[in-house]
């Protein structure tokens, strides 16, 4: 696929998906469906549009294996990570938050970027839901501190307290 080519489909993708909400659910899909199938059955690309469609229409269950499918690939830029905090968010979603806190912690490790407090936010839920609320919440205060227009040390720091505090309890020396 050509620059122009792939600069026109990624186009036609975001227009698409500016219309999500104006569209019936079963239009949207198959119009993405239609998209992704211009790149080919098992392109990356197809199979992250075609999971995120399913996701963002609630067929949660159909979408992972689709996710999973595009991260065996090679998913190019922000896809990558967009796919695994989708998949971490669909697994939570789906009774499964340890396979999220498992998928967003080795995300972390590539580093910080504009989808970082997402990916955040999608942790503290799922170590909510796991059973450790302290820390998810400490997570989701680290995460808003920078934002806040003022009080952003103390937050910082208050975040990073209940951290440890909770890391204290869960860890076998802290029984």
């Amino acid at each position: 696929m050509t620059a122009t080519t792939a600069q026109d489909w990624e186009d036609r993708s975001a227009a698409l998906w500016s219309r999500i909400d104006a569209l019936a659910p079963e239009d949207f899909l198959a119009r993405t469906d239609a998209l992704a199938a211009e790149l080919g059955a098992d392109h990356p690309v197809a199979l992250f549009e075609r999971a995120a469609a399913r996701d963002s229409l609630g067929r949660t269950d159909e979408a992972v294996p689709l996710y999973r499918r595009a991260l065996r690939g090679e998913l190019p830029g922000e896809r990558r990570r967009r796919a695994v905090i989708q998949l971490a968010s669909s697994r939570r979603a789906l009774g499964d938050p340890e396979e999220s806190i498992s998928l967003l912690t080795a995300e972390r490790a590539h580093g910080e970027d504009h989808l970082s407090d997402a990916l955040t936010a999608v942790l503290a839920l799922a170590l909510a839901d796991a059973g450790r609320a302290r820390k998810g919440v400490a997570e989701a205060v680290a995460a808003l501190a920078p934002h806040l227009p003022r009080y952003q040390r103390s937050m910082a720091n208050y975040a990073r307290m209940m951290g440890e505090a909770e890391a204290q309890k869960t860890s076998p020396s802290g029984d």
